[in-house]
């Protein structure tokens, strides 16, 4: 748990509600948080369900892994304890998104269960939806994708600490959401997401 360095702060309430907000959103902020290996489809399915929110009339933003790295959090490597802070500090720009109304869609590999914990318990105490998708597919099928060509250059030892190759994945136990990736297409993924925000009152 990150150490609080900061004293004689005090949480300042405003006088619009978070029920206000998503009154005039007509809609509930939440989090999906899409989990899984690198190359699993997990920016691909929030890239295309926050263009299908959007052409639905729903205010919804995608925090992408590698988009956070270039910016809030580019001083931070792929240690283990990088990594923890990376999906904390993650987790508390999703609470800032969810409490103005917006449907935040959360892609990270975040491959330890710890870290994922920590963010979900970051929205319960919130009283904030936190929805964890994990977008499994197996190893050999992420593998083979390869996008960007990471699991190659860790194959030949030009990354270390690579989720998959030389640092584990810890799997969801009990995701709200389970995505094949493999075996579904993306139109029946996003179908899959809209029914579950649906049935949650979110949109």
């Amino acid at each position: 748990m990150t150490d609080v360095k900061a004293t004689n702060v005090h949480w300042h309430d405003g006088e619009v509600s978070r029920e206000d907000r998503n009154a005039l959103l007509k809609q509930k902020g939440a989090t999906l948080w899409f989990t899984g290996l690198s190359g699993s489809g997990k920016s691909t399915v929030a890239v295309a369900l926050e263009k299908a929110l959007t052409e639905k009339g729903h205010l919804c933003y995608r925090l992408d892994g590698d988009n956070i790295r270039l910016g809030i959090n580019k001083n931070l490597g792929f240690s283990a304890e990088d990594r923890a802070e990376n999906i904390r500090r993650i987790g508390e720009i999703s609470k800032l998104f969810v409490d103005t109304g917006v449907i935040t869609l959360s892609s990270f590999v975040s491959p330890y269960r710890a870290d994922r914990d920590l963010v979900r318990e970051l929205h319960k105490d919130g009283e904030m939806d936190f929805i964890e998708v994990f977008v499994d597919v197996p190893l050999a099928v992420a593998e083979e994708r390869d996008p960007k060509g990471l699991y190659k250059k860790a194959r030949a030892g030009e990354i270390k600490n690579f989720t998959g190759i030389d640092d584990p994945y810890e799997a969801p136990l009990q995701p709200e959401l389970v995505l094949n990736s493999h075996e579904m297409s993306l139109e029946q993924e996003v179908e899959t997401l809209l029914k579950v925000l649906s049935e949650r009152g979110i949109i």
